[in-house]
């Protein structure tokens, strides 16, 4: 959430001195963390259901408004210019209510607003203590929040550390921060040594030419008698 990333900073530059910045630091996706979180999904269940309650008397006003509009329009002829002023009283009057309403529920620090802040509290509390312990035992100076208010124009997956605080919050998936598997052993067959005598190796010094059977010798018979 916008709102955590802040405070989540805030409290790291605060712990750690200037030289800080040449020591070890990470960032994290709180956002991504709280929708991993039983908790935090409940809480959004809730706070659907109370937005929906609230948007549809929101909408029933609207309805009573518009009916007090089109009822003024078709017996605006026959009012008086007293009646005329006072229907118009009573639509102005439901149209600032209407718009007290909406801005007490959906407002800036309105209903809904605090109600978000009240149910989310709890599961950013627990996120943010998982990245204090995650930031003690990893060595870090400084944990940023990657779905806060500070504009990560580039991250590094080398310094993601959310898998490790959803590890401590016991959301971590097996499959991630694990050694990647090693791939198949590849055998080379070794060269052939060149027939050509002429062929120097890497040495320089000109490779023997393999070593030829020689001919057998074939004798012709002697006869007898001849000298």
């Amino acid at each position: 959430m916008k709102n955590f990333g802040g405070p989540l900073l805030a409290f790291w530059l605060l712990l750690v001195a200037p030289s800080a910045w040449a020591q070890k630091f990470g960032w994290i996706d709180s956002e991504f963390i709280m929708n991993k979180m039983p908790e935090y999904a409940k809480a959004q269940v809730e706070l659907n259901a109370l937005s929906d309650t609230w948007q549809k008397e929101l909408e029933a006003q609207k309805k009573d408004l518009d009916k007090l509009y089109r009822t003024y329009q078709a017996e605006e002829v026959v009012l008086t210019e007293p009646m005329k002023k006072k229907r118009q009283d009573e639509i102005l009057k439901k149209e600032q209510d209407i718009k007290t309403y909406q801005n007490k529920q959906f407002g800036y620090e309105g209903q809904i607003f605090k109600k978000r802040q009240e149910l989310n509290k709890p599961v950013q509390d627990k996120i943010f203590e998982a990245c204090e312990k995650v930031a003690k035992k990893k060595s870090l100076a400084v944990l940023f929040d990657k779905s806060g208010d500070l504009t990560m124009l580039y991250t590094n997956p080398a310094h993601d550390y959310t898998e490790f605080v959803l590890e401590e919050l016991g959301l971590g998936a097996e499959d991630r921060n694990q050694p990647g598997p090693k791939g198949a052993v590849k055998t080379v067959a070794p060269p052939k040594t060149p027939v050509d005598p002429n062929f120097e190796s890497d040495s320089g010094t000109p490779e023997p030419a393999a070593p030829t059977k020689a001919a057998p010798k074939t004798t012709r018979p002697v006869k007898k008698g001849s000298k």
